[in-house]
């Protein structure tokens, strides 16, 4: 973007755009219906023409980075390109289905649901799926919940559930909300599950293992069959965190490796929009041995045709009808156009793209043989600033400081979509920014629209809408 930054800025404020701002003000009859504190005599409104508005928010879709423009290699976040077919997929007519018209009237629907149920049951290594979970971390919370009914109907009353260092933060979160206790199990020096500690851990109150894997430093825990064979002998489940199913799609599957739970990031691996806290879906696997705790209502073919049911011990509903249906049909699209095999390709190149790009850029990486991503360390560089000044070089930095246990981590995950060219772009910004100077680094990024923030104030004293603006004036 050429805009004038004068246009845009204040001494005191740099606001893209807020020279469009404009309101007009109007005044307000108030009757005698609510109490004098609560009416007023005006009100501020948006003054802006049809043309002014159309240009603003065109001016803002041109300053925003997006997954169209270049590679997004947040690591362990699998932000892959989603293709506009499934948008013209979820967008036919035939879809705009209401949720509440009988089984019989919906038997497209319900066929689409089932399928896309026995998709990711097959995948997983599960024998039955739910699809109502509206996001991952909501995925989580299920599966954890259906662990805990699990338990109860047993008559075993569990405390604990234990989890990796490096896990993900919503497991700890889900976890804890479910009322449990969370024991956290450190990592031994390969970066993977310290078998010794996780001996000492497990006991008759472990619930559940959370564990993801490949875990988030890109490392396959290569004691997977051990470690289910130590939880299921304590009478724990094993729970598999989905985020980096991405690696082994097609090649392994994590019911073959002993878990229980699976839940699945369809915004990951199966390319659907990474919902932002908006719609979304986490689907959730299940043995067969669980599957009567599954939230209703559950899909089913039977002689007459698809039919929902609820099963014999459900945990009840965690989300409207059978989810985000839009969502659905997406990731069902996805892995329908894909198949076997371009499920199984999509996951090797994601490991090669990954390895390649390590190969290029001049930072260490202190763990590996990795998959799908890899942690590398900014060393003495502040993670933060390098991520900030590789904005200035065109792309979008990778994950930073995380997980903990590298040093000032960029964790970085190209996904399967990236060609050389893009990759090798990605490497010179890397290259780049680490190898800038101190002052480029402190005052990053200087070519975006939006500069460089107090982050303490920021998160001290937020403001929340265009009103705060005027009154710092």
């Amino acid at each position: 973007m050429n805009f004038d930054q004068a246009r845009f800025s204040r001494d005191d404020v740099y606001e893209p755009l807020l020279s469009e701002k404009d309101s007009t003000t109007v005044e307000v009859d108030s009757e005698d219906v609510l109490p004098d504190d609560l009416t007023r005599d005006e009100l501020t409104l948006p003054g802006l023409s049809e043309p002014q508005l159309a240009r603003h928010y065109t001016r803002l879709s041109q300053m925003n980075y997006s997954v169209e423009l270049g590679p997004y290699p947040l690591g362990s976040c699998t932000m892959k390109y989603n293709p506009s077919f499934t948008e013209d997929v979820a967008a036919d007519p035939n879809a705009a289905v209401h949720p509440a018209r009988s089984d019989r009237t919906v038997q497209g629907t319900l066929g689409l649901l089932h399928g896309l149920q026995e998709y990711l049951a097959e995948i997983g290594g599960m024998d039955a799926v739910t699809l109502h979970p509206p996001a991952g971390a909501a995925g989580e919370f299920t599966g954890i919940l259906v662990a805990k009914a699990y338990h109860e109907s047993r008559d075993d009353d569990r405390s604990e559930i234990i989890i990796p260092s490096s896990a993900h933060g919503t497991n700890f979160a889900s976890a804890a909300l479910a009322g449990y206790d969370v024991v956290e199990l450190p990592s031994d020096d390969d970066g993977r599950v310290d078998m010794e500690a996780l001996d000492a851990a497990i006991s008759e109150e472990t619930a559940a293992l959370m564990l993801t894997n490949p875990n988030t430093l890109g490392l396959f825990e290569r004691d997977i069959v051990d470690i289910a064979e130590m939880v299921h002998d304590a009478g724990g489940l094993l729970y598999y965190d989905g985020a980096n199913l991405n690696a082994l799609l097609g090649r392994a599957r994590p019911g073959d490796m002993g878990f229980d739970i699976v839940h699945y990031n369809v915004h990951k691996t199966f390319a659907t929009p990474h919902g932002g806290g908006g719609p979304g879906a986490g689907p959730v696997g299940v043995v067969d041995e669980l599957a009567e705790f599954l939230p209703s209502p559950m899909v089913r073919e039977t002689a007459a045709g698809y039919e929902q049911y609820e099963p014999e011990s459900s945990i009840g509903k965690v989300h409207g009808f059978t989810g985000n249906w839009l969502v659905l049909i997406k990731a069902y699209a996805y892995i329908a156009r894909l198949g076997d095999d371009g499920l199984a390709d999509s996951s090797a190149k994601a490991v090669l793209n990954a390895n390649y790009l390590a190969s290029q850029v001049d930072l260490e990486v202190p763990y590996g043989p990795f998959h799908h991503e890899f942690a590398a360390t900014a060393g003495d560089r502040d993670a933060a600033d390098v991520a900030k000044r590789m904005l200035d070089y065109g792309v979008h930095p990778p994950t930073t400081k995380w997980p903990e246990l590298v040093s000032q981590a960029m964790l970085t995950e190209p996904t399967e979509v990236e060609d050389k060219a893009s990759l090798d772009d990605l490497a010179h910004a890397f290259n780049a920014a680490y190898a800038d100077s101190d002052e480029a680094l402190e005052s990053a990024p200087s070519k975006t629209s939006a500069r460089r923030i107090d982050q303490v104030s920021a998160a001290r004293n937020p403001r929340l809408s265009w009103q705060a603006l005027e009154q710092d004036e």
